[in-house]
């Protein structure tokens, strides 16, 4: 199956809901089932502005399968819109690059340290 991994905090506001559109610089052509895998980066600065969502931040751990629904060319409209959304999950910025759509999350409760990797990529679930 296909996974994206993210840095915490971005990888739990996936996981419980609160964060519909990650940001790439590059364009996929991929729609469908994937898995977001909680990487070991941590983006301390936003992990704070999110401590009131009383949220855990596992590392190196798949959280959640979502669907990818599009990928959109981030444009004028396209900023407007997401600046209007909470600014503790998408800031106060213009982007450039591409919004990936994500639509129904669902949890995974697993344990198993999985390492990450750039991009999108595979993962046997039948492990």
């Amino acid at each position: 199956m296909k996974v994206l991994t993210l840095k915490q905090p971005w990888a739990s506001l996936v996981a419980n809901g609160y964060k519909e559109f990650e940001f790439r610089s590059w364009k996929t052509n991929y729609r469908g089932y994937l898995l977001i895998h909680a990487g070991c980066g941590v983006d301390k600065e936003w992990l704070d502005k999110v401590k009131d969502f009383n949220l855990d931040f596992p590392k190196k751990r798949i959280l959640c399968i979502v669907k990818l629904e599009d990928c959109i060319l981030i444009d004028d409209s396209f900023n407007k819109m997401i600046n209007n959304k909470d600014e503790r999950i998408y800031g106060r910025k213009e982007r450039t690059g591409y919004a990936w759509k994500l639509k129904l999350v669902k949890n995974i409760d697993s344990k198993e340290e999985v390492k990450g990797q750039l991009g999108l990529w595979n993962y046997d679930v039948d492990k």
